[in-house]
């Protein structure tokens, strides 16, 4: 593999496995920087991964892996392009190999990470500020790209925290490692030039672009109903705005303060109907209609239960406890009825209609045609230029507003 040389590359040896995988992203088409080539290939990811570990490769069966069990077999999951590698399930209270509870730290599936870093647009000289240290692999790659004493990473897990700072120690970086809450970001060091956020996120502080400089780039994982996600550029202006648009799709674990649960209260005094619109028309439709909904309906999580029988429930809910608005459109296979069930203020499956509506009427635009605004009163999420913003719908609860 020939790449440029990066700042480390006089004192990194180029470990096999590593430059294997950079052939691998650059193959495949996820990378194709030669500066980030040369990191990934200098970097050794298995430093960063727990000896055991889960592993979920795209496509296949999720799995254990257990570097003194099988070693070959940890080290071909650990370098895997399409596979990430979970290092704590529920925040650290179930054992990580078990793989039975909800992952909550992981070691980022490559491709993924590869399309975060080129759409993150470094320069040399560059400050970051990274949201979410997780294994500390991106930080270490960060490090390489730019030098180490210009990247600050954050971690809200001290655990997590302290794991990934001596797994970066170990491969040669020391990159300033932050215990604390990235929804604040960490004012100390700014102003930024870049920030790279590597959890889920369905609200963007204004924080991140208060501590950037006019001209920064900031790159996150927009899950705005907590499961469809978008990669998400924005570029933020002298005025304290950050305007960008969305550039394709991936999943990311919650940042934690930003988490769903679903909780289905009241249910005797729901509303029920037959529905007409199959509930994966909504699910897994168009990543365009995904925005649009979450345009029209913000603060509106969506979960989808797809039962081996065939049947199918979407369920939509409010993260106002008792007092908040649900709703569950279920699918019944072989008989195409679908039972819509509502309660609260909001009929949410009745807005959610209204939106696949709204969204045909505008002629099924794409996600290329969806960009966001963010600045001091919130995020504002357009269509094709940023003076068309989308009004959402009105909120009873709210005196009409949102």
């Amino acid at each position: 593999m020939t790449t440029t040389a990066g700042p480390h590359a006089a004192d990194k040896e180029v470990f096999p496995a590593a430059a294997a995988l950079a052939d691998a992203l650059r193959e495949q088409g996820h990378l194709r920087d030669p500066r980030w080539l040369q990191a990934v290939a200098a970097v050794p990811r298995h430093l960063f991964a727990p000896a055991q570990a889960w592993a979920q490769p795209a496509g296949g069966q999720p799995h254990a892996i257990d570097r003194a069990a099988d070693p070959a077999g940890w080290m071909r999951q650990v370098y895997a392009p399409a596979t990430p590698v979970i290092i704590q399930l529920d925040d650290g209270q179930t054992p990580v190999a078990s793989g039975d509870g909800v992952p909550t730290s992981s070691l980022s599936e490559p491709a993924i990470a590869a399309g975060f870093l080129e759409l993150l647009a470094v320069r040399d000289g560059n400050t970051v500020l990274e949201i979410g240290t997780g294994s500390g692999w991106t930080a270490g790659l960060l490090s390489h790209r730019l030098g180490e004493q210009r990247v600050t990473t954050i971690e809200v897990d001290a655990q997590v925290a302290a794991q990934a700072q001596h797994s970066l120690q170990t491969a040669g970086y020391h990159p300033a490692v932050i215990t604390g809450d990235g929804a604040l970001g960490w004012p100390t060091g700014a102003p930024y030039d870049r920030v790279h956020v590597t959890c889920g996120i369905t609200h963007i502080p204004y924080a991140w672009v208060r501590q950037c400089r006019p001209g920064a780039v900031i790159v996150l994982p927009w899950l705005p109903n907590g499961y469809a996600g978008h990669q998400l550029r924005l570029h933020v202006d002298s005025a304290g705005r950050a305007t960008g648009r969305f550039h394709g799709g991936c999943g990311y674990m919650m940042m934690r303060s930003q988490r769903s649960r679903w909780h289905a209260h009241h249910a005797d005094a729901a509303r029920t109907r037959d529905g007409a619109l199959d509930p994966r028309e909504l699910a897994y439709g168009d990543p365009g209609l995904h925005l649009l909904l979450a345009a029209l309906q913000p603060g509106v999580t969506q979960m989808a239960i797809d039962d081996a029988d065939g049947s199918f429930s979407l369920l939509l809910f409010e993260n106002r406890g008792d007092n908040g608005s649900w709703a569950a459109a279920d699918y019944l296979p072989g008989t195409g009825q679908v039972h819509i069930t509502q309660y609260g203020a909001r009929s949410l499956w009745d807005e959610a209609e209204a939106a696949f509506d709204d969204w045909a009427e505008r002629g099924m635009p794409d996600r290329g045609r969806f960009g966001l605004t963010v600045d001091d009163s919130g995020s504002h999420l357009w269509c094709d230029t940023p003076q068309q913003t989308i009004p959402p719908m009105p909120d009873p609860q709210n005196n009409g507003g949102v």
